[in-house]
């Protein structure tokens, strides 16, 4: 690989975060943390920066600026606090790769602060191409910026495509485990609490995606990511429930060969990947074991008893802002779902009325994407309020 490749990692304290510093860990000779940032978690940023010994951290919540600078200031590591610190740090001469996996539309702005810079975004962030895509694809078209997806499905329709010689898909097939709540009855789903839904059979995730997932909300968000990351239209892109998570996800050609990626669940392998490519490492981490794998699995998803997938299809085919207005609403339900304040499915019944009542904006600029992004948010909060 040549040269260390120097990493900035935005919300290093997350599941992607923390994984990704695993990687390093593997890796010592072969990569170097400059930057990370998290949003509230001080005291595991202080433990991260001190053990990788970064250049600077940032701390997005300004209250807790003091707390970070006394502990790291005295051993010479530069602490920035706010939001706008984090876009002017990823553009810095001394980082390679962004690992965007900051949670929710916040991830937007550093992640086009490093396209525009034409750094090498290693993408975990999902909302950003569900708010933003035809923007952020754009100018990472225009300044050169490569966008290597870290999502598991993503990295795995990639690797696919690399041996497809040119060849346009057919069809691709993006998996899903189905959640927590895959052989549930409707009735029951109903009444699920959010300890129900954040008890995940086969990935450790955080506590956003863990209740998008138990939705199927997740994999709507991963229809609309695969568009822009592959170029390809809503009736190209297929989901198929596979519980056991090994096949990642599949490429289907004109000739009806498919290709799979497999691998045992373990998100260090597609952010690996991401970081070295085109290199692959070794990585200390469960490997399949054919035999014992037995039979695999595969079902069509059940959209009357998970129609967020559903309100996913239909904001793509709508497009300009109304996937924006999709990630918002969904992005203020949940969070009132893991407060407790409403029921599993008002989350895809308060999306469905913030899309509807969303104007529509068919080409939107950055300041349209922003202002979409207030208006449903704040409309689903209206929403919750009357709950």
């Amino acid at each position: 690989m040549g040269q260390k490749r120097r990493i900035a990692i935005l919300g290093s304290t997350g599941s992607i975060g923390s994984q990704t510093l695993d990687v390093v860990r593997q890796h010592p000779d072969l990569f170097q943390v400059e930057l990370i940032t998290a949003n509230n978690s001080s005291e595991l940023l202080i433990s991260q920066a001190r053990e990788f010994d970064v250049n600077s951290v940032v701390i997005c919540n300004e209250a807790k600026y003091r707390e970070v600078a006394d502990a790291l200031q005295p051993e010479g590591i530069k602490v920035f606090a706010g939001i706008d610190s984090v876009c002017d740090l990823v553009t810095g001469s001394n980082i390679d790769i962004v690992v965007a996996s900051m949670v929710g539309f916040s991830g937007l702005a550093p992640t086009l602060a490093a396209v525009k810079a034409g750094k090498i975004i290693a993408l975990a962030n999902k909302e950003t191409l569900v708010a933003a895509g035809s923007l952020v694809m754009g100018l990472a078209q225009k300044h050169n910026a490569p966008i290597l997806p870290v999502d598991s499905e993503h990295s795995a329709i990639f690797q696919c495509l690399l041996g497809a010689q040119g060849n346009a898909p057919r069809l691709i097939h993006l998996t899903a485990s189905g959640g927590p709540f895959r052989t549930w009855e409707k009735e029951r789903i109903a009444a699920a609490t959010k300890d129900m839904a954040l008890k995940h059979p086969n990935w450790n995730m955080g506590a956003k995606i863990t209740i998008d997932s138990a939705t199927m909300m997740n994999k709507g968000f991963e229809v609309i990511e695969a568009k822009w990351l592959f170029n390809l239209e809503p009736d190209k892109i297929n989901v198929v429930v596979h519980p056991e998570s090994i096949i990642h996800s599949m490429v289907e050609f004109e000739d009806g060969a498919v290709i799979a990626q497999m691998g045992c669940p373990d998100m260090r392998e597609p952010i690996q990947l991401a970081l070295s490519f085109p290199a692959r490492l070794p990585l200390n981490n469960r490997k399949l074991d054919f035999p014992k794998l037995g039979s695999l699995s595969f079902f069509d998803p059940d959209t009357d008893r998970f129609p967020a997938l559903s309100l996913a299809f239909e904001a793509i085919r709508r497009g300009g802002n109304i996937p924006c207005a999709l990630n918002a609403a969904n992005e203020a339900a949940v969070a009132a779902f893991l407060n407790d304040r409403i029921s599993f499915y008002d989350i895809s019944r308060i999306v469905e009325e913030c899309m509807d009542g969303t104007f529509f904006v068919a080409e939107p600029g950055l300041d349209d994407i922003f202002a979409t992004n207030k208006d449903a948010f704040e409309r689903a909060q209206r929403l919750i309020d009357k709950k």
